[in-house]
């Protein structure tokens, strides 16, 4: 019987890498190699199949129509070849996770689609940390965390997980109240809500309805998202969250306060320390995550 001569696993590795994240340099971050590095092994893959299956401008990688047709051919079967690789290792030893996550994104983004991930990998088992302060865990008491920052410590490897807006949520009846203009006299009569993790969300909103000056008549602050939105939704204050909270709550009591488009200095990232990126259990979870968009 003859055996088919293969490309080198870690070409082929690099190549799905790139693709799927996009860019080189996030492929050779995750990789944990050198730019250089990450080019020789795209290039040795090329020189096997014989195929160019990217173009190179500066410091970016595009596929072309061959790499698209290439990709689309191997990144099934790779998915096999793992699945029957880990199916042969192991066998019947749990794989745990420690993982850091916000409430609101565990309830919200988190659990729905964790069934998904059982299916995939039933030997995964994740331990949840909800407490604050989860960057400073990882690489202590956390494999890996899900965090709320305008940036994660660089010491960290991360991917951004989303883009947010800034959105007033309230009580329809305080909506109704206040009206559809914003009112400074109003507004200075109201409680604000704030995320412990969004210290600086109120100011921005304050920015974009261009009344920097506004004082309320009180600020109160939670370290749970959900108390935040129920809060709001009992008609306790206007709570200063993301364009995302507030449809994925899903909650008829609630409703946006004015119509202002505001960015909002912060983001969600997955964040862990360079090595554990080796790990199996974090890197059955990164990847996931990413191939879920969540």
């Amino acid at each position: 019987m003859v055996v088919r001569r293969l490309p080198p696993l870690r070409a082929l590795e690099a190549f799905v890498r790139v693709v799927r994240l996009g860019s080189a340099k996030a492929a050779a971050s995750e990789l944990a190699l050198s730019p250089s590095a990450l080019s020789r092994r795209v290039a040795a893959l090329e020189d096997f199949t014989g195929k160019r299956l990217f173009t190179r401008q500066h410091q970016s990688m595009k596929l072309t129509d061959e790499g698209h047709a290439f990709y689309n051919a191997i990144a099934p079967k790779l998915e096999e070849l793992a699945e029957a690789v880990e199916a042969q290792i192991d066998r019947g030893q749990v794989l745990r996770l420690h993982l850091g996550v916000p409430s609101l994104f565990g309830g919200q983004r988190l659990f729905p689609r964790l069934p998904e991930l059982r299916k995939l990998h039933p030997r995964l088992h994740i331990d949840i940390e909800t407490g604050p302060n989860l960057e400073s865990q990882v690489g202590d008491s956390l494999d890996c965390a899900i965090i709320l920052a305008k940036a994660p410590d660089p010491a960290f490897y991360s991917v951004q997980l989303d883009h947010n807006k800034v959105y007033a949520i309230v009580s329809k009846q305080v909506a109704k109240e206040l009206g559809e203009v914003p009112d400074q006299a109003k507004l200075s009569r109201q409680t604000i809500l704030i995320h412990n993790d969004l210290p600086d969300s109120f100011d921005a909103w304050k920015a974009a309805l261009g009344m920097k000056k506004l004082e309320p008549a009180s600020v109160d602050r939670f370290n749970s998202g959900q108390l935040v939105l129920e809060a709001a939704a009992q008609g306790l204050g206007i709570a200063i969250m993301h364009d995302d909270h507030f449809r994925r709550a899903g909650d008829d009591r609630l409703a946006v306060l004015y119509d202002i488009d505001v960015e909002s200095p912060y983001r969600y990232w997955f964040i862990c320390r360079q090595k554990d990126l080796e790990s199996r259990p974090v890197k059955i979870f990164h990847e996931w995550l990413l191939k879920a968009g969540l």
